[in-house]
């Protein structure tokens, strides 16, 4: 470990961006003997810095923690957890991800996807990707949605993802519904993408696979401003409904009022 009491403010600074965050106490015992305002400063921020780190740690581990609870409670090591993204909108499809998880993976800023940004969301979607996260992807097409509706679509979507996971031994699904005729103990959780850690990693990976497919269909149907919107009933969208009337992934059903 390089002695940084001797290098300059600047050179400080920018020898600290490759420092790993787990080893700012180190640097911040070494910068203790410092009198000069500047290094000092720099100090102060590491410490914020180390602590809010600390604090998202804990903020993870609690998040997790039901996930310990219910294998204590049953005995059991794998466990499913379910979330959708797309059921609101006028066009594509709706997704769901399953994620399973038998121990934290540590990935830092999980929470609800809609509480995160395109940056944030496709970091953590390349982090899980990395480490191997246990995941599997279902989507239901906009024609399919149209024939059985879109809780029918969604519970679909949620068997198919359950069916993959051969080893699920519990399933977490978030929202106020259960999936229907499911042979595996479950939990519905109102809110569980903000309160659950695993449902929060698949409201990010479903959100991310499901957004990247719609930026394409943008290219394809540019009218529609998918790219921005989503699918969802932006006053762009709409005004491009009117004028070009449906595209090929658009919900019929959802749009008979409109054109």
């Amino acid at each position: 470990m390089q002695d940084i009491t001797k290098l300059s403010a600047t050179n400080l600074k920018e020898y600290l961006k490759q420092v790993n965050v787990e080893d700012y106490p180190n640097y911040i015992k070494m910068l203790d003997t410092s009198t000069k305002k500047t290094v000092l400063a720099i100090k102060t921020s590491l410490q914020k810095k180390y602590q809010a780190y600390q604090d998202e740690l804990k903020r993870i581990a609690d998040l997790y923690k039901i996930h310990q609870d219910i294998q204590n409670h049953y005995g059991i090591k794998n466990i499913l957890c379910i979330d959708e993204v797309g059921r609101g909108p006028l066009a594509g499809p709706v997704t769901v991800c399953g994620v399973m998880l038998s121990e934290n993976p540590n990935i830092l800023n999980v929470n609800d996807s809609k509480k995160l940004n395109a940056v944030k969301r496709q970091q953590i979607y390349d982090l899980a990707l990395n480490k191997g996260i246990n995941y599997h992807i279902e989507s239901v097409s906009n024609k399919e949605i149209d024939e059985m509706n879109i809780l029918n679509a969604t519970f679909f979507a949620m068997k198919k993802v359950v069916e993959h996971f051969k080893t699920a031994e519990f399933v977490l699904v978030d929202g106020n519904m259960k999936i229907p005729n499911l042979n595996l103990n479950q939990s519905a959780i109102i809110g569980g993408d903000s309160k659950v850690y695993g449902i929060g990693l698949a409201s990010i990976i479903a959100k991310v696979t499901r957004d990247t497919y719609m930026e394409k269909m943008s290219k394809i149907y540019p009218h529609y401003y998918f790219d921005k919107n989503k699918g969802y009933g932006t006053s762009e969208h709409i005004e491009g409904l009117k004028k070009y009337g449906p595209c090929e992934i658009h919900r019929l059903s959802f749009i008979k009022n409109i054109i």
